[in-house]
């Protein structure tokens, strides 16, 4: 595997590839990888013919007081771990690489509306425009076929189709499953903020997720299973941002006619913010919202 920091770097690997036909699919990350990531890399791998990564810990998505500086940068573990992975390319540029200081006018900021401004986007202000922001740069760069992101940040995954569709990025977006421990836990690069009794605390998110989901399917009303979700975390200790059942489309409020629908939750513990979702299915019949 080929580590590079510099964009022209990046593009002329690319190029050469390019010219031998081949199809190219990127998983952008920050790093401290786990086996969540390498499954996104084992997904780009059956997608394309060859799998760039990146990692970059982009201070635009991180909002004053957020964890930017403690973040955990363990370079030389994930290199060794994307290269037993089979990943061909990675692309760990510094700031200068990705946001040039000598460029012309401020880094253009890129609003998608409520999907980026609800749920996490609003415990989170400016956090999706960062990301939207840096992912905007990373596709110019790459220029991949595809690029996978993990749906345990669901939230994340529905605004990135947003900008692809709202730049027209000639690219697909692939959406892996969540990956997760014995327990159920979501595998995060927080999870490791948790002591050994948070840990063991942390399992009540999926359980309230199972939980919700269940009543979906038993035509319960949405906002008694938000309320009931919510308070079941809060008496295990977590600190809740939202529990929420939206449409999976778009996340937003859930109508009567809705079937396809989505249950998330964000909740503090300890030193770490969680984050989960998991998918549901109403019965069309039923009309409780």
């Amino acid at each position: 595997m080929q580590t590079v920091t510099h964009v022209a770097d990046l593009r002329s690997a690319i190029r050469q590839w390019r010219c031998e036909g081949r199809r190219i699919a990127f998983v952008p990350t920050m790093g401290n990888l786990h086996a969540g990531h390498y499954s996104l890399i084992q997904t780009a791998r059956a997608n394309a013919d060859r799998v760039v990564a990146s990692i970059y810990v982009n201070p635009t998505q991180f909002a004053l007081g957020e964890d930017y500086g403690n973040y955990p940068r363990t370079l030389e573990s994930d290199q060794q771990g994307l290269r037993e992975q089979g990943c061909d390319l990675l692309f760990a540029p510094e700031d200068a690489d990705v946001y040039p200081p000598d460029q012309a006018g401020p880094v253009a900021r890129i609003d998608l509306g409520e999907l980026a401004n609800s749920l996490c986007g609003a415990f989170r202000p400016g956090h999706f425009a960062g990301v939207a922001q840096v992912c905007a740069r990373l596709f110019h760069f790459v220029e991949p076929d595809v690029a996978v992101f993990g749906e345990k940040d669901y939230q994340q995954l529905l605004v990135i189709r947003a900008l692809v569709r709202a730049f027209a990025f000639p690219l697909q977006i692939i959406g892996a499953p969540t990956g997760r421990n014995e327990q159920g836990l979501a595998l995060s690069s927080r999870n490791q903020y948790l002591s050994a009794e948070e840990l063991q605390r942390a399992v009540g998110v999926i359980d309230a997720l199972r939980l919700a989901v269940a009543q979906i399917q038993q035509g319960e009303v949405i906002a008694k299973i938000e309320e009931q979700g919510y308070h079941q975390l809060a008496a295990l200790g977590f600190r809740p941002d939202y529990f929420a059942v939206r449409r999976a489309l778009d996340l937003g409020q859930v109508g009567p006619s809705d079937k396809d629908l989505r249950v998330l939750v964000a909740a503090r513990l300890g030193k770490a913010r969680l984050i989960d979702n998991l998918p549901a299915v109403r019965d069309t019949d039923v009309r409780a919202n």
